[in-house]
């Protein structure tokens, strides 16, 4: 496969950060995060194998990238009694499992955006005749929230498999959809004002 220097880069920066929190998740005996070690290194793989087809920009590859790691922080990083997934970034509601915002509905967020343009770049290259079409930013929001989806199911064998999980209850998991949703169609409507911005010129 022909890898260029900057895609090379992107791989070997998610490698190294991928092999310190595995270790660290070992160290600690953090099995439920091994479980989206596995995750994450099919994901690479996926990438990895779609390279030349997809040609996906290296902006795109960094943000898939940043996501990997925003993750990997927040089961691995301590802050105070917990890990940097249950701090409370802003505290607009405070309830519970009902808290809003916090790190983890942010990484929600940012990475099913990136999904989101992802699906978009998919889209946009092998279907050009969608370019001038409302699908074009449909399909991938909801491609993404089916994904998003795809993540809870992960997360809910992770639950049934491995015991004392912090993966929460079901406002945690409604939460994760609301915000997986959120950041898809704020990815799209953003990249609809990018094209029609670039249009208009």
């Amino acid at each position: 496969m022909n890898i260029n220097r900057g895609e090379w880069a992107v791989f070997w920066f998610t490698i190294a950060y991928v092999g310190v929190f595995t270790a660290w998740f070992f160290a600690q005996g953090n099995f439920e995060f091994i479980w989206y070690v596995i995750t994450m290194v099919g994901i690479i793989a996926l990438v990895a194998r779609n390279l030349r087809v997809a040609e996906f920009s290296p902006a795109l590859l960094w943000s898939l990238s940043l996501w990997g790691l925003a993750h990997m922080a927040g089961g691995g990083v301590q802050v105070g009694e917990g890990v940097l997934y249950s701090l409370v970034v802003l505290p607009v509601a405070v309830n519970g499992e009902l808290t809003v915002l916090k790190y983890d509905q942010l990484v929600h967020a940012y990475g099913f955006g990136v999904t989101a343009w992802m699906l978009w770049h998919i889209l946009a290259t092998h279907f050009p005749p969608l370019r001038n079409s409302r699908s074009i930013y449909v399909y991938p929001a909801l491609g993404a929230m089916g994904l998003g989806t795809v993540n809870e199911i992960i997360e809910f064998i992770a639950v049934l498999v491995i015991p004392d999980t912090n993966v929460g209850g079901y406002y945690n998991t409604a939460l994760d959809l609301v915000f997986n949703a959120s950041g898809a169609v704020i990815a799209m409507i953003l990249i609809a004002m990018i094209n029609r911005r670039q249009g208009a010129q």
